[in-house]
């Protein structure tokens, strides 16, 4: 910082090119009188201003990267459409045809027309970023977090099952590679074990934490899959990282989300308390497992058996499409155990 004896506010912003709404979070300035005021007058030496204008800056700089037009338009139109979807779950309306269309008319509107920011995952990692490297929070990020993780609180994983513009381009190009009925793959798809994605997930936020914390480095940004709705900023390393995640969404489901997304983790945390979820009526349960061969996952096994640690559950409804009895429904509360023998007898 360039800094004088008797150098009025105005003399240091101008010295020091900051503009003037950093200097009035710095200082406190109420009226633009105060800009001519000593610096001294408000007893910070140079090390507290240094810190002060950097996280002032680094604010600013946020503040100033976001479209304040948009960023309603898209909550809002989250919003209509998961409503929408909500509705649809619910009442088993969602056909294999009806889904691609839905997370085609996700993939359009979240991401072609309405862009990458925000999105949930931005949501998380960027907070984390910015902390660790300026060390402030940007308030509303949290907002737009605490609405995400509403969201996933009310009806599991709803914003990432349906609004998030990577993930349902994920699911999209799984369907593509289906059976006109959606239960399985035209060309062979594989179901990844829990503990290895998991494990992979949790390794990866807690690098990426470490890294940014102790760095001030996002090891994300360079590979953000979110950048393919903003072509124009990505590297020829990013780009092809990308496309490998999207041609291994063909095969496996949603490797992004299950192997690196940080809200994808905080938000398979969240879903354990949603109040609506996958459930399963074990009194007219068949148990003929339709449900979890058809399930893109190994989430519906978790959930049909209750014997495991149960995984993301992207709510997409495959489950209900395939179940012969009806007998599984997106409803509120906790889910039942099945009866100790139910899947151990013989057929």
């Amino acid at each position: 910082l360039v800094l004088s004896e008797g150098m009025s506010v105005m003399e240091f912003g101008s010295q020091n090119n900051i503009a003037n709404p950093v200097l009035k979070k710095v200082l406190g300035l109420e009226t633009k009188s105060d800009l001519q005021k000593p610096l001294e007058s408000f007893g910070l030496n140079k090390e507290e201003l240094q810190s002060r204008i950097n996280k002032a800056s680094a604010l600013e700089a946020e503040h100033e990267s976001k479209n304040w037009v948009k960023i309603p338009v898209k909550f809002g139109a989250w919003f209509i459409f998961l409503g929408l979807v909500f509705f649809m779950v619910r009442r088993d309306k969602i056909t294999p045809g009806t889904r691609k269309a839905l997370y085609l008319t996700a993939v359009i509107l979240f991401g072609i027309i309405l862009g990458s920011d925000p999105s949930p995952m931005g949501t998380v990692k960027d907070a984390l970023h910015l902390y660790g490297s300026k060390k402030v929070i940007f308030p509303p990020r949290m907002i737009a977090l605490s609405v995400f993780l509403l969201i996933v609180f009310l009806a599991n994983k709803f914003i990432c099952s349906w609004g998030c513009q990577l993930g349902t381009l994920q699911d999209l190009i799984f369907r593509l590679n289906r059976n006109p009925k959606d239960t399985k793959g035209v060309l062979p798809q594989y179901k990844m074990p829990f503990r290895f994605s998991n494990g992979l997930r949790i390794s990866f936020f807690v690098v990426f934490t470490i890294i940014a914390f102790g760095w001030a480095l996002d090891i994300i940004d360079p590979i953000d899959p979110f950048k393919v709705y903003k072509p124009g900023v990505l590297s020829a390393a990013g780009g092809t990282f990308i496309g490998c995640v999207l041609a291994v969404s063909l095969f496996v489901y949603r490797p992004w989300c299950q192997l690196f997304c940080p809200f994808g983790l905080v938000g398979w945390l969240v879903e354990k308390i949603s109040i609506f979820k996958i459930k399963v009526d074990y009194e007219t349960c068949v148990a003929c497992e339709a449900c979890a061969k058809a399930c893109p996952s190994t989430v519906m096994g978790a959930i049909l058996k209750q014997d495991r640690i149960i995984p993301d559950c992207f709510a997409c409804g495959t489950c209900m499409n395939v179940c012969p009895t009806g007998s599984i429904k997106m409803l509120a509360g906790k889910r039942s155990k099945p009866p100790a023998d139910k899947f151990t007898r013989v057929k």
